[in-house]
Order: structure tokens, then C-alpha cells, then sequence
């Protein structure tokens, strides 16, 4: 059975602005907005600028950024933002 949660770095030229845990991520992906969830398959993918929806249980928190791109593998996801 998979892991049920992620951990995501959302990095910047400024260094790093969010490290946590996380039950689904929301990405801005540069075709379309796409989802992440525990198990997902590895995924290299370019963002556009828009919000990085962090959920974590009932929380939700919203990182603002200016395209980038995204690593996702072994639940580990990892943002590098243009600018946030």
C-alpha cells in the first residue's frame, strides 16, 4: 500500500519558500492545472504562473508563482519557481 502522504519543496532564487507534508498538491501545469496524490507516476512537467495548492487534511495553503517547474517522484515533489 502506498504511502498516504507527499513531502514538497517549493524552491526559489530566493532559496526555499515552503518544505512540508502534504495529502494532494494542485500544480498550474503549462498545458493545464493537474493534480498530485500519494502514488503518482514520476513526472517531469513545465508550470505556468498561478497558485501551488498545498493540502494537507483540511488545511489548504497557496503559494502565488511565476511558472517553473516541477518534479514529481517517489511521492517526493519538488517546485522550482521562476518567482513566487
Amino acid at each position: 500500500m502506498a504511502d498516504k502522504t507527499l513531502t514538497i519543496r517549493i524552491l526559489t532564487p530566493e532559496g526555499t519558500l515552503f518544505e512540508g507534508a502534504a495529502t494532494a498538491v494542485f500544480l498550474p501545469g503549462s498545458l493545464s492545472p493537474f493534480e498530485v496524490l500519494p502514488g503518482h507516476a514520476p513526472i517531469i512537467s513545465a508550470l505556468s504562473a498561478g497558485d501551488v495548492r498545498v493540502v494537507s487534511g483540511t488545511q489548504e495553503q497557496r503559494f502565488a508563482v511565476r511558472g517553473g517547474v516541477v518534479k514529481v517522484k517517489d511521492n517526493e515533489i519538488t517546485v522550482c519557481a521562476e518567482m513566487a
